[in-house]
């Protein structure tokens, strides 16, 4: 594309201190084959290695399709979410996302989920399975699959599961829908979560059971290692993701009470659990975990993503427990 026309996707990806990955992210984006053109937004958060360095080279190279900002103040420690700048700037009637240290690997990723949204326009969001691969050698350590076949996907389970339930690099959602943000967002300690959730409560959430992204793991300096570091540091966060939760059972005036009930408690159980409080985990009102445990995959792909590591002690209990 040497001139962008016929506009259809902005491409928002955040970066910071992603020196050693961001090459791969831009390339994963340029090499897509659509029948639409695409703009790339890239927010850099005022990275301290070479990071912004690369991406100029780029910008260089296709002024047209690559915009970044570059920052000369962190804006994540003033508490402004870098997704919300680009998706005021985002001239595309879809919004893709993917962070600077991940990746995409199929070139027709976007075309196949905007074919999908072009003849579905009940959908607000689309996502699809994805690898997780290790930081320093994209070996491939699992998969983000929540299911084996293509699936609609309620607010409801996005609510309870949304959290660890696909990759954030898998959506592309229509930008309209995230111009206006309600307050849940903005003060949430995280973006993919409740970005999900605004969106399933605008329209249909289609899963494609297609692999076609790759999250990277395993880098000491990543927002998620730092944050789920320590049991205090994973306290703290749930603590946050609770009272966001509270907040969207009053935007919805209570229409989603019952699973962000159940959504809490789970969080309680797993971090209950985590800290080896085996007692108070086997009381009466974490019943239903114990019942779902072991056979359903999307219980499993919240515990990968926040909890790996304990998936044992859960088969422990409830061996003993006859479940």
């Amino acid at each position: 594309m040497s001139l962008v026309k016929n506009l259809l996707v902005s491409i928002s990806c955040t970066t910071y201190n992603h020196e050693d990955y961001v090459t791969d992210a831009i390339e994963s984006f340029l090499m897509q084959k659509t029948n639409f053109d695409f703009e790339i937004l890239i927010h850099d958060d005022a990275s301290t290695d070479g990071t912004s360095s690369i991406i100029k080279e780029f910008e260089e190279k296709y002024p047209d399709i690559i915009k970044p900002i570059y920052q000369t103040e962190n804006q994540h420690l003033k508490g402004i979410k870098a997704s919300g700048i680009n998706v005021k700037r985002a001239k595309g009637k879809y919004l893709a996302v993917c962070e600077g240290d991940d990746y995409w690997t199929d070139p027709y990723k976007l075309q196949k989920q905007v074919d999908y949204m072009e003849s579905h326009p009940e959908c607000s969001l689309c996502v699809h399975a994805g690898y997780v691969v290790s930081a320093s050698n994209k070996e491939i350590q699992r998969y983000s699959r929540p299911n084996k076949i293509n699936k609609i996907y309620t607010a409801e389970e996005i609510i309870e599961f949304g959290g660890g339930l696909f990759l954030t690099n898998s959506m592309l959602y229509r930008t309209e829908l995230d111009r206006n943000r309600p307050g849940f967002f903005e003060k949430a300690p995280v973006g993919d979560y409740p970005l999900a959730i605004n969106l399933a409560l605008q329209g249909t959430v289609y899963y494609m059971d297609e692999l076609m992204s790759a999250y990277r793991v395993g880098d000491s300096g990543s927002w998620t290692v730092s944050s789920f570091s320590t049991i205090d540091n994973k306290i703290k966060h749930f603590d946050q993701i609770s009272i966001m939760l509270n907040r969207i059972n009053q935007y919805t005036n209570l229409q989603y009470q019952h699973v962000i009930t159940r959504t809490k408690k789970r969080i309680q159980f797993y971090l209950l659990v985590e800290q080896e409080k085996f007692k108070e985990a086997l009381k009466e009102e974490f019943k239903f975990i114990y019942s779902e445990f072991g056979y359903k995959d999307r219980a499993r792909m919240f515990l990968q993503g926040y909890f790996p590591g304990i998936l044992m002690s859960l088969i422990t209990i409830k061996r003993k427990l006859n479940l």
